[in-house]
């Protein structure tokens, strides 16, 4: 290794500079304390655990994102987390063990083996909260509106929810009988949004002509609130289907008489989570992010792989992805106390500490410090501040 690519980070790894880590801070403590009046419970899970617990639940795409070691002392396979959910749905179920709703929260660093999409971050900071025990829309609707109102205390404007609801898809494919190799094909097709590919494809199957038609222009559920009644009428036949729909609407509809100017976009194919997810899911949009910039769902039942079936939904957010569409924040006035071995100078620097200010003392022979702009200095005897001048 040369000199220079010893200071090189791994792509999609990066660190974060005073003014960015202050920034972040500020605002995951900001959001930690709305979630705590909103009556949910501060957790901190460990960065590892063996991958028994840690992968269970939540498919393939976890598992091919998390970074695995050996634990040195058992040489049992640990893996590095890369979602905190799995984590809160163990200690909801397993450590406390409560009966009735449980609100936890989170906020702590993961780490993805790859970008989850093209230039993500892979060390991103997981902030979220979760919902268990309950099976109501009353909770999806909670989460959601904890989700839409941490995007509000961060600053940001013009948020355009996107939800669906992964009963739909189940719904179409039990019904059109595909096995399993049909559906992982057909999953693959939505999931790409391929037209061309996916017209071959149902065109291959053995189904009606009206099972052909569902499973073709389910792709083509996407948009506004027409799309809710375009469903409605193509799985008119499809009971399940139909009520996974009317759950949506009724959910949009309660969200739209809380929060006035919120966007609705509907995606009935939606496949995110598609292993663990059981119900509605939904992320948020904002027009200068490409990709969602948060998102969650209803995972019902997730608890039972640790003893317990536990109702579930929640939402996560990465506080990396905010703080690039977050305008920088100068940084805070300061005061430089000039290097004096008099005690009763530290005495005052302690005061003015215990006060909120931030005080920088000086070391001997170092200069003021450029970020302060105001001064310990003595007059008639007694250390006050002076405002520094130019």
């Amino acid at each position: 290794m040369t000199s220079v690519d010893r200071w090189l980070l791994p792509d999609g790894v990066e660190e974060l500079l005073p003014a960015q880590a202050a920034q972040v801070e500020a605002l995951r403590r900001q959001l930690l304390d709305l979630y705590k009046r909103w009556g949910y419970e501060l957790i901190i899970p460990p960065m590892l655990e063996y991958t028994e617990s840690l992968l269970v639940g939540l498919g393939s795409d976890i598992d091919l994102l998390t970074f695995r070691v050996t634990d040195q002392l058992t040489g049992r396979m640990m893996g590095i987390r890369a979602d905190i959910t799995p984590q809160a749905a163990r200690i909801d179920a397993h450590s406390l063990g409560r009966e009735g709703p449980v609100r936890l929260c989170y906020a702590g660093s993961v780490l993805h083996s790859k970008p989850k999409q093209p230039l993500a971050s892979r060390s991103p900071i997981q902030l979220g909260a979760e919902l268990y025990g309950d099976n109501s829309p009353a909770s999806d609707l909670e989460i959601i509106c904890l989700m839409l109102e941490t995007l509000r205390v961060a600053g940001l404007e013009g948020i355009t929810l996107d939800t669906g609801h992964v009963g739909i898809y189940r719904a179409v494919v039990k019904a059109a009988a595909l096995n399993a190799e049909q559906e992982a094909s057909y999953f693959d097709i939505l999931q790409r949004k391929a037209k061309t590919e996916l017209k071959l494809f149902v065109a291959s199957l053995p189904v009606s002509a009206s099972v052909a038609k569902q499973l073709l222009e389910l792709n083509e559920l996407h948009g506004g609130e027409d799309v809710l009644s375009r469903g409605r009428a193509l799985f008119a036949d499809i009971p399940e289907a139909v009520a996974a729909i009317a759950s949506l609407e009724e959910l949009t509809s309660a969200l739209a008489l809380r929060i006035a100017d919120i966007k609705f976009y509907f995606d009935l194919a939606e496949l995110r989570g598609l292993h663990y997810h059981t119900g509605v899911v939904f992320s948020a949009l904002v027009r200068e992010h490409g990709q969602a910039l948060a998102l969650g769902g209803r995972y019902d039942d997730i608890g039972v792989l640790f003893g317990r079936a536990r109702p579930a939904t929640g939402f996560s957010v990465d506080l990396k992805a905010l703080l690039e569409l977050l305008s920088p924040v100068a940084e805070p006035s300061a005061v430089f106390a000039p290097y004096d071995p008099d005690p009763k100078q530290w005495l005052f620097v302690q005061t003015l500490r215990d006060a909120g200010e931030r005080v920088i003392c000086g070391l001997p022979g170092q200069d003021v410090d450029t970020t302060c702009d105001r001064l310990v200095g003595k007059h008639d005897g007694q250390w006050c501040l002076t405002p520094l001048r130019d």
